[in-house]
């Protein structure tokens, strides 16, 4: 009988594909419109833009979907790139595997809330500047 080895059991694909790795990074802020790339938001300044003509439930169900997106590409990046459910071969067999994917998408989500802290938000003429580099 031959062993069935999984694609990233052994080693992760963060690490041999690092570059694809941060420019996915830089592409899932910008869908998800977390800073720097909150443009929609910025329209508006002084009454916090677009989210003024919601209300209530309307307003409660636009962020559900914003942050349903933010655990949805935060799990991607975890299947993709830090594979998946697969654990350290330390505490492989330790802890459950719902665990270990649970635990390293809540690294993404809180990557995701530590970004909208730390970066400053791009005027248009800057994000456009970037976009061209």
């Amino acid at each position: 009988m031959t062993d069935i080895v999984m694609s990233q059991e052994d080693c992760w694909y963060i690490f041999p594909l690092f570059p694809l790795f941060l420019i996915f990074l830089v592409s899932i802020l910008a869908e998800t419109n977390r800073h720097p790339f909150d443009l929609p938001e910025a329209e508006a300044e002084l009454v916090s833009g677009y989210n003024v003509e919601y209300s209530a439930m309307g307003f409660a169900l636009f962020f559900l979907g914003e942050y349903a997106n933010m655990i949805l590409m935060s799990s991607m990046v975890t299947i993709l790139f830090l594979g998946g459910w697969h654990s350290v071969t330390i505490i492989d067999g330790i802890i459950p595997s719902s665990i270990v994917f649970s635990l390293k998408t809540l690294v993404f989500i809180v990557f995701f809330i530590w970004a909208r802290a730390a970066y400053p938000r791009y005027r248009y003429d800057q994000l456009m500047d970037l976009g061209w580099k």
